[in-house]
């Protein structure tokens, strides 16, 4: 059994990963920790040191938490829902956790949105967080 959380480091990704873990806790079940990037010019190698590191101690802070963790950092060109519910599927997750920030209507409409996609295309339930 496993829970898959999508992680940023921003407030709503910091709410995903807490609700995440306390969800792990509860049912004893595995957590997979995803943060995804599509790549490119914004995330160089500075960006993707930082990142990196900060998996790294998330990871070590959750193993020493005695949690089964898994951590993937995937940078290939993907929307970070379709990252997700690849994920979700391949590992027969249980549950997806991912954080929400408030948009405008006009800012939905124009830049889409990843939590509505995995609300509808998950193959398992999805806990939405707010930040």
């Amino acid at each position: 059994m496993t829970i898959v959380v999508g992680y940023v480091p921003t407030k709503e990704g910091h709410a995903a990963l807490d609700r995440a873990i306390a969800e792990a806790k509860l049912r004893s079940q595995k957590l997979v920790v995803i943060n995804s990037n599509r790549g490119g010019r914004d995330f160089d190698g500075d960006a993707n040191a930082r990142s990196e590191d900060e998996l790294e101690r998330i990871e070590a802070d959750l193993r020493e938490g005695g949690l089964e963790v898994e951590v993937r950092q995937l940078v290939r060109g993907k929307e970070p829902a379709e990252d997700l519910i690849a994920v979700a599927d391949e590992s027969d997750a249980d549950l997806i956790v991912i954080g929400l920030r408030r948009r405008t209507p006009v800012g939905k409409l124009i830049l889409g949105s990843n939590a509505q996609r995995i609300l509808l295309d998950a193959p398992c339930a999805v806990l939405a967080v707010k930040g």
